[in-house]
């Protein structure tokens, strides 16, 4: 069984190993082939038999499904996260962890064991962010971190992030989605488009996003895609969502995280030709997930 099986064939080879016998073998070999799959396909396991389930339960299973660098990753969080078994803390950390002095956050993919990070907004660099006259930095019941910047006026629009790609898991699609709401006194964010970017070394994934209709200060947002970035024939199309946690979410860019590779991953958001004021947008900050995870 290998890790990149449909989930369908990988249950599939489970339910046939213990029709054939397998589990009359010791649970370390049991456990064994099952830390070869994946935490969705290990829970599944649990139901094939009672030698399935005592194995898929065991360490040796979800050491396998921890990332290498687990630790370290415990080691800077702002709580302690208590665990009394491997597979107990594969399932705390799905959960948002508040890591670096409570500047990111950091949690597990559910299904597949992908790390995922947000990038919060005082780790961030906004142009004009710490002066009072432009941003003002407020505390919402329904944000992760102790405080979120609230745009108040700018003309010059300019938010980037930076992460190490030897954070990230290995060969996994990830994007950048910037996180945030729209204040009711919101205007100025439709025309023209925001531009953003996501590089890493040679790869660059731009867009064109507006946060509201172009002449209105209706709550909305959309999105333009120009290909190789050229701002020649604009298409609207409605884009971004709303989040299940009360924020917005927009994506800037993805890329591919290559395996063993450590280069600095550059997320910029930016709307500085326009030349008009900006106001109401509230940054929760950047989140960098596995492209087709929802949240």
């Amino acid at each position: 069984m290998q890790r990149g099986m449909p989930d369908s064939s990988r249950s599939t080879d489970l339910s046939r190993m213990a029709d054939s016998g397998i589990e009359r073998l010791p649970e370390g070999c049991i456990a064994q082939a099952i830390s070869l799959t994946s935490p969705r396909d290990a829970c599944r396991s649990s139901a094939v038999s009672s030698a399935f389930r005592s194995a898929a339960a065991s360490d040796t299973v979800w050491e396998r499904f921890l990332p290498s660098d687990c630790h370290s990753i415990l080691s800077r969080a702002v709580h302690p996260v208590e665990y009394s078994s491997k597979r107990d803390l594969f399932f705390l950390l799905c959960d948002s962890v508040l890591i670096d002095g409570g500047k990111m956050s950091f949690w597990l993919e559910r299904s597949s064991g992908v790390k995922c990070y947000m990038l919060s907004a005082s780790a961030l660099s906004i142009i004009w962010g710490d002066t009072p006259q432009y941003w003002k930095w407020v505390s919402l019941p329904d944000s992760r971190f102790s405080e979120v910047p609230q745009l108040l006026a700018v003309c010059w629009l300019e938010i980037r992030g930076r992460i190490q790609s030897k954070m990230l898991s290995p060969r996994t699609t990830y994007a950048a989605y910037l996180i945030f709401k729209l204040a009711d006194s919101s205007r100025g964010l439709g025309h023209p488009p925001h531009e953003t970017s996501v590089t890493v070394g040679a790869q660059s994934s731009t867009r064109a996003i507006r946060l509201q209709p172009r002449g209105t200060d209706r709550h909305a947002l959309r999105m333009v895609n120009f290909p190789g970035g050229a701002p020649e024939a604009e298409e609207e199309e409605l884009g971004g969502r709303a989040r299940e946690d009360g924020w917005m979410e927009a994506e800037m860019g993805e890329f591919y995280n290559e395996d063993g590779e450590d280069e600095e991953v550059v997320m910029s958001w930016m709307e500085v030709k326009g030349g008009h004021w900006k106001k109401g947008l509230i940054v929760e900050g950047i989140e960098i997930r596995p492209k087709t995870l929802a949240i």
